[in-house]
Order: structure tokens, then sequence, then C-alpha cells
């Protein structure tokens, strides 16, 4: 590994915060659909969703254990890739109906920057394949 792939400790430690900060919000997303919470279903609905509770009931699950895979040291990359897509169907969501720009459709985003960023500051292997200088 190169000396530019080396993590220092203010690096891993922000690192760390801005994943736990993630996974905090992902878990608290994924937890709140798991029972048939009424405000969940209606907010599915605003979003062109189905109220059936299982369909955000799986959005729940799909989340928890991708939050579960970047939590991981072993599985983050997995996990980020797996985050990243949720993140983009929660984006595509927000496009089709038309939702705010800066608040909403680019919230999963923000996520996004902030979920790599982490990852990028506490990995050192994601720091090797993403050399932002050289």
């Amino acid at each position: 590994m190169s000396q530019t792939a080396s993590v220092t400790p203010g690096a891993l430690w922000t690192g760390r915060g801005l994943s736990a900060l993630i996974v905090l919000f992902m878990i608290f997303d994924g937890v709140i659909k798991l029972p048939p919470l009424d405000v969940v279903t209606q907010t599915m609905v605003q979003l062109g969703w189905p109220a059936d509770p299982n369909v955000s009931r799986m959005l729940g699950i799909i989340g928890l254990v991708s939050t579960a895979l970047y939590a991981v040291p072993r599985t983050s990359v997995l996990g980020a890739i797996l985050l990243t897509a949720y993140l983009g169907g929660a984006i595509a969501t927000h496009i089709r109906i038309g939702s705010p720009l800066f608040s909403h459709t680019l919230f999963g985003v923000y996520l996004g920057f902030v979920l790599w960023g982490g990852l990028f500051l506490r990995n050192p292997r994601v720091r090797a394949l993403i050399a932002l200088s050289r």
C-alpha cells in the first residue's frame, strides 16, 4: 500500500464519526419502517408507493441489512455500495414526484457524500483505490 493510502488518527476518527452518523440515521430510517406506523404508510403513499406495510417493512429490512454491512469493517465497501443504491432509489422517487431539489431530492446525495467520505477516511484500501492526489 502506498504512503498516500495511510490513515492518520485524526482522519480515522473523523471517518468513524461520519460513518457513525450514517449508521445511526439509517438504523432510525430502517427501524421506523418495520412496524405498520400510520405516518410511514401515509408518507409512502405521498411518495407514490403502495400503502402496504409489507413494502415499507421490506425497504426497512434492506436498509438495515445494508447498514449492518457498512458498519462491519470487513464488509463496509459492499455495504456502502448497497446503501448508495438504496439512496439512489430515494433520489429517483423524489425526482419522479417533483420534490424540492435541495431539501428532499438531493438529501440522498448529501448522505452518500457523508457515507463515502466516512469510509474513505477510515479505510486505507478505499483511500488507495480513490487516490485524490499523487
